[in-house]
């Protein structure tokens, strides 16, 4: 998921109604017997390649950036159990009073409870994405499709803010990706997803019931990589 987009029409931090929005959209999947792993990134708080770019050292940076997340994870922890959803935190750093550390089999076995596992702090480690952790974390828990929720409602051939004649992809191969150098999403998490064979999808946040769509007949709005 993207952090950004719990700005909504906010410059920075978390906007209550996006966040509640999106926590009914996780509910409609997780109703469906659906078990779910997230992966939440920080732009709305703090991201490391900002700070890179004013000067600041990367790893301090990137560190920065996974401790963002955190906060984003416990923020929809929180609003995800007031809608009566059972929700872990696991972190990649070991910040124990606030949430769990990351344990595979632990993981495992909330999922067989029922319960909606949030994997917060990347992978724990400077220079890699929420996307490369994403990749990575559904490729241990063996998910079955790996689902980005952005800005954006799929693969364009140029950024669609910009080029008003860039074409979107309905699907492509993990290798159209990584040869067209198309950048929604990190090349190391394409290509971590290409060698376990988990299918990627990109879709929109903002679209109302897409999440459910997806999960539950394959229809909505998206491009998939496979």
């Amino acid at each position: 998921m993207s952090g950004e987009a719990l700005m909504g029409n906010n410059d920075f931090g978390i906007c209550p109604d996006m966040l509640n929005s999106v926590s009914n959209e996780i509910k409609d999947v997780v109703d469906l017997g659906t078990e779910l792993c997230l992966v939440i990134g920080g732009g709305n708080i703090f991201r490391g390649v900002t700070g890179v770019s004013k000067g600041m050292d990367r790893t301090t940076g990137d560190n920065m950036g996974m401790l963002a997340t955190v906060m984003n994870s416990l923020a929809l922890q929180n609003s995800l159990e007031k809608l009566g959803i059972p929700t872990r935190v696991q972190s990649a750093l070991p910040i124990s009073a606030v949430c769990e550390p990351y344990i595979r089999r632990k993981a495992y076995r909330h999922l067989e409870k029922n319960r909606v596992v949030i994997f917060a702090a990347g992978t724990g480690n400077p220079y890699f994405t929420t996307d490369t952790a994403a990749a990575l974390r559904a490729s241990e828990m063996n998910c079955n499709v790996l689902i980005k929720s952005t800005l954006v409602d799929g693969i364009y051939s140029a950024d669609p803010k910009k080029d008003k004649k860039a074409k979107r992809y309905n699907s492509l191969t993990y290798m159209d990706v990584l040869s067209k150098d198309l950048k929604v999403i990190d090349a190391s998490a394409v290509s971590l997803a290409r060698e376990n064979n988990i299918p990627i999808i990109i879709s929109s946040i903002f679209e109302n019931g897409n999440l459910l769509k997806i999960c539950k007949s394959n229809d909505g709005i998206y491009t998939i990589v496979n």
